[in-house]
């Protein structure tokens, strides 16, 4: 089963308010929301960290989501799920954890080594935008469904807003 065929199973079960919308095959978060003509605040990026867990705890696979107006804060992020520090995980094991060319990776976690953090600035955009599995299908989803399936612990503060220059 394809990750968007999960996805869209997924939002199904739920009755979630969602639909999908097929274009150019673009990961970039501002091209592609400039062309789906959402906001960046309403953009789901999704990033796959590894988070050094405390006194020997070895690591632990984190994948955060972030407004696309904001970059990941990486020690917020790796406290939301008990750890000290984080990084980008090696794209292989990105891949591999969540079985998508980056860029194309959704707000949901399939597999149980890979934990699931959303900042709570995503709480209340109305609408989330995120790409679904391949880079030329997104998926805009009603923001209260998500929070409905992914749960009231996903959300924490890893996200830094992006300061914009003029």
């Amino acid at each position: 089963m394809t990750t968007f065929s999960k996805i869209t199973a997924l939002l199904d079960r739920h009755k979630a308010d969602y639909r999908v919308v097929e274009h150019e095959a673009i990961g970039q978060t501002d091209t592609i929301s400039a062309l789906r003509g959402n906001a960046l605040n309403q953009a789901a990026k999704a990033m796959v960290l590894e988070v050094t867990m405390p006194e020997g705890g070895g690591s632990r696979f984190l994948l955060a989501i972030v407004p696309g107006d904001c970059k990941i804060n990486f020690k917020s992020a790796a406290r939301a799920i008990g750890g000290k520090k984080s990084s980008f995980a090696a794209p292989e094991m990105a891949q591999s954890l969540t079985e998508c060319v980056m860029g194309a990776v959704p707000p949901f976690s399939f597999d149980d080594r890979l934990a699931l953090r959303v900042d709570t600035r995503l709480r209340d955009v109305g609408t989330l935008w995120f790409n679904a599995g391949a880079l030329e299908k997104s998926i805009a989803l009603n923001a209260d469904d998500y929070r409905h399936i992914v749960g009231e612990d996903c959300y924490a503060d890893i996200a830094t807003p992006v300061a914009v220059s003029a």
